[in-house]
């Protein structure tokens, strides 16, 4: 869309922490529209997100002066529907949200197009309340009772402003079945984007097995070093950092190493050197599944959620890697123990050609596309009016 003479763009995004997977459809979208204006409820960029996202924020919320929002951002979210809120985006055409938490709830009128990118409606909110109550130890006593008030509330405010939302895009088939859950709305599957030159293909593979995760409780780390605990003989190397570390540590047997969180680079070459990344939680896509696909590696994982699109299972004529049907360590060991029969099956360039699917030159044609068609819509809808 022409910046000079085209509709006055706004892209909203939740907040502008580190550089994961939303941000990276962000910095696509961004590097699509040169000419919008980017809002957020933070912006305090480390310094990989200020290289990948050079563009600051032409206004963030109140959250950006409260104390420590860094670390005790999960105590802001009651206060998060009211921020995204106060951002005035009146002066807009059309409005892009980014949305994994709130960004879809900004306040759009009858005249402007409002597009939403999901990642993900609120995990903690909808389908992962119960676990997410757990680990923060609040499934109990009055603090939980409160907890689960304002999560309720929080699900009411979420159901009511998906109602400002024109048109949903959906960053998985799974995302778009639990979109239509939450809110009745059907959503189009647009997979986000993956930097596949940016990861190269290396045919050659070592001796050990690879995750890279952000250490919550829902990416079941935790099973797979119960798992790995059995077998003293395999080599697991966990990449990332998260509030799940000091728990962790204490369980982690002699044959399991965790690095914490490295830089791209280091994260790319443990990929391509891994026998096979391993993912035992339920994701919403997984750009990193796709990364690793991307260097040639294969996948396990389990088999509800993103990873069932991304990975070809043992009964394609191509297959990438193996998906098992339950969360246990004993399904786990028992998909590792089927791929080491015969890791030749899951072929390097078969796992890179699979990975193109999703690559990012094909994220931005198709959301240009989608973008520019709907915005012909809604004018010619407008102008009909008139």
């Amino acid at each position: 869309m022409s910046a000079a003479s085209g509709p006055r763009i706004a892209v909203v995004h939740e907040w502008l922490l580190d550089f994961a997977g939303s941000e990276r459809v962000l910095r696509e979208i961004l590097d699509l529209l040169p000419q919008a204006d980017l809002f957020a409820l933070l912006d305090l960029p480390d310094e990989e997100l200020k290289q990948a996202i050079p563009r600051r924020t032409k206004a963030t919320s109140f959250l950006q002066s409260l104390p420590r929002p860094r670390r005790w951002l999960r105590y802001y979210v009651p206060l998060m529907p009211l921020a995204i809120e106060q951002l005035d985006l009146s002066g807009y055409d059309i409005v892009i949200s980014s949305s994994h938490a709130v960004a879809k709830g900004v306040i759009t009128g009858p005249r402007q197009l409002h597009l939403s990118y999901v990642h993900t409606p609120m995990r903690y909110a909808w389908d992962l309340q119960h676990e997410y109550l757990r680990a923060s130890g609040l499934d109990r006593g009055l603090r939980g009772w409160a907890a689960r008030l304002a999560l309720h509330r929080l699900r009411k405010w979420d159901v009511r402003s998906a109602n400002g939302v024109d048109v949903f895009l959906a960053n998985s088939a799974h995302v778009a079945r639990r979109i239509r859950k939450a809110y009745r709305r059907e959503a189009e599957v647009l997979y986000p984007p993956v930097d596949v030159a940016g990861f190269p293909l290396r045919q050659q593979k070592e001796d050990f097995y690879l995750t890279v995760s952000r250490l919550e409780p829902y990416k079941r780390i935790d099973l797979l070093l119960e798992a790995f605990a059995r077998r003293p003989e395999r080599r697991l190397i966990v990449i990332g950092d998260g509030p799940q570390m000091r728990r962790l540590r204490s369980m982690a047997a002699p044959n399991v190493e965790l690095l914490g969180r490295l830089p791209t680079p280091e994260v790319r070459e443990h990929m391509q050197r891994a026998r096979a990344f391993l993912f035992a939680g339920i994701e919403d896509f997984g750009i990193v599944m796709a990364e690793a696909q991307a260097c040639g590696t294969p996948v396990i994982a389990f088999e509800n959620g993103g990873a069932a699109e991304i990975v070809r299972g043992e009964s394609t004529p191509q297959p990438t890697g193996i998906l098992f049907g339950a969360q246990t360590a004993d399904a786990l060991l028992e998909a590792i123990g089927r791929f080491e029969q015969d890791p030749s099956r899951f072929a390097p360039d078969s796992c890179r050609e699979s990975a193109m699917r999703f690559d990012r030159r094909r994220f931005r044609s198709r959301f240009e596309e989608l973008l520019r068609s709907h915005w012909d819509r809604f004018s010619r809808e407008l102008a009909g009016e008139k």
